[in-house]
């Protein structure tokens, strides 16, 4: 079950793409930012995801929204696939499933992220959520429905 909007998001501190780590609670303080948990890399439904918060990122950007992608993929492979997909935003990675868990975001038998989508306010509390593991462009268009609000 997804946190609650209105819940506190959990901090993290992850190892990033671009050669850094990434820090909720210092990186992103009085920031709001989009967190989306996806599977992995490279599959079908995670680069139309991926590829549609790029598609879309503009807005993103216009509204000062960072949008930041975490799954249990290495940096390495999540640098390949910013790369091969020009994604524009920083991918997380989350090898343990700690955060992914701790964001109510990891399929309990599997250990497999789910795909789910946070929009987390500047006080970093949970504003919206949209999860649905096989509907990637949903994610994207509820985020920006809740934005443009």
């Amino acid at each position: 079950m997804a946190l609650k909007i209105g819940n506190t998001a959990p901090e993290f501190n992850l190892q990033s793409t671009g050669a850094k780590s990434i820090n909720s609670s210092t990186d992103l303080k009085g920031k709001a930012f989009i967190l989306y948990f996806y599977p992995k890399d490279f599959t079908k439904g995670c680069t139309a995801e991926a590829c549609e918060f790029r598609d879309q990122f503009e807005a993103f950007r216009n509204l000062e929204i960072p949008v930041l992608g975490i799954s249990k993929d290495d940096i390495e492979t999540h640098e390949r696939f910013k790369k091969e997909h020009r994604l524009p935003f920083d991918l997380l990675s989350d090898p343990t499933g700690e955060v992914c868990k701790s964001y109510d975001a990891l399929i309990p038998l599997i250990k497999m992220p789910k795909r789910i989508t946070y929009l987390i306010d500047k006080d970093h509390k949970i504003s919206a959520v949209f999860s649905e593991m096989f509907e990637s462009k949903g994610h994207i268009e509820a985020m920006l429905g809740k934005l443009q609000k």
